[in-house]
């Protein structure tokens, strides 16, 4: 376990191999939902949202000035009928995208976009390089996850009322396999940035990664750059001239939780920033008690800058468009994936990271207009 205190800085977290500052602060990694639910008891329809707020009501119409018809709570479950644009919280920035549910509208930020997809549970896991194991992507909105070698060590987990879940999208390492009244459980661990917490979840909920799913994207061509653009919060991918892939981003934040302005969250400008290191999956954490966050088995990680920065898959808020980290930039899974996938070096199934020294990895500028 890691202290955290008001010493802390980011070179000596990063040095300990503790994390990259990117979550949001005061994300609560994990908070039982009012109502509790299994992953059978989820909605079933194509596509689902997980409320990632504390607490949110769904309105009239898409407007914070309509009638509220209902109040839920963080991780209830609701049907993604469509976006819709309606009015902005002023508060949050200028997003203006709100969801149809079947019983009225929801702010979009507040909703992570999820499915529930249920697997066949493996009874023997395949060999890796350090044995019998596998990554795997949480496919349901999000399942129990009891500790496996209690008491916890992450300091989120020792104020938890309840067992820990694991997220929609989330990556973690799979390295055992249990029978346990009736249902496949997998033994679940963090191989990169973890205080040692270990869990067991139902099988069903984790989609196993593949050797194949992870394979470079198009890794002949050699002339490729990054571009991040913080006025538009913006990445787009080049090859050459061409753009082969454009996406919506949260970078560094502008103002913590209390509205007040701060500079060091700011994602750093340049444009001789490189790919140096990536993680398949990572636990990160930092800040103070005060102004902290932890997050679990974040996927798809590529540091591309001197202090920790880093593109990663976020699964803890939808406001995409507007700056929300400590410093990183914020993708939806599939964003970051693709930017891992197909930025330079190319990383191993096991142990799911890779790290070199120099600028020999895909260039990434970071731009402000």
């Amino acid at each position: 376990m890691f202290p955290m205190n008001n010493k802390l800085t980011r070179r000596t977290l990063l040095k300990n191999g503790l994390l990259s500052l990117g979550a949001v602060a005061l994300m609560p990694a994990y908070r039982p939902a009012f109502s509790p639910a299994t992953i059978t008891d989820f909605p079933q329809a194509e596509k689902l949202g997980r409320v990632v707020g504390g607490k949110i009501e769904i309105k009239s119409r898409p407007s914070f000035d309509s009638d509220s018809i209902q109040v839920l709570y963080q991780d209830a479950v609701v049907v993604w009928l469509r976006e819709v644009i309606g009015e902005p919280n002023i508060n949050r920035g200028k997003n203006r995208r709100w969801v149809e549910t079947p019983d009225g509208y929801i702010y979009g930020p507040d909703l992570q976009p999820v499915k529930n997809l249920l697997n066949e549970p493996l009874k023997t896991l395949p060999d890796s390089e350090s044995g019998p194991g596998m990554w795997a992507e949480v496919s349901v909105p999000y399942v129990e996850a009891p500790l496996a070698n209690p008491p916890a060590r992450a300091e989120i987990l020792r104020q938890l009322d309840g067992n820990p879940r694991l997220y929609y999208s989330q990556i973690y390492w799979i390295d055992t396999v249990r029978e346990r009244n009736g249902t496949m459980e997998y033994h679940i661990t963090e191989k990169h940035g973890s205080p040692g917490d270990m869990f067991w979840a139902d099988g069903r909920a984790l989609r196993p990664l593949t050797r194949e799913e992870i394979q470079p994207i198009s890794p002949d061509v050699s002339e490729k750059k990054v571009v991040i653009n913080l006025s538009n919060q913006t990445i787009a991918c080049l090859e050459g001239k061409r753009e082969v892939y454009y996406c919506r981003i949260s970078s560094g934040a502008k103002f913590n939780a209390s509205g007040e302005a701060v500079d060091n969250w700011s994602t750093p400008i340049g444009l001789y920033h490189s790919v140096s290191r990536k993680f398949l999956s990572m636990h990160m954490a930092g800040g103070t008690r005060a102004s902290g966050y932890e997050v679990f088995g974040v996927g798809w990680t590529s540091f591309f800058a001197t202090g920790g920065f880093s593109i990663h898959s976020t699964y803890w808020h939808n406001n995409f468009g507007e700056p929300m980290s400590h410093g990183c930039v914020n993708a939806m899974p599939d964003d970051a994936k693709f930017v891992f996938l197909w930025s330079a070096p190319q990383v191993p199934y096991d142990p799911g990271k890779l790290e070199i020294s120099g600028y020999d990895g895909t260039k990434v500028q970071v731009l402000e207009a």
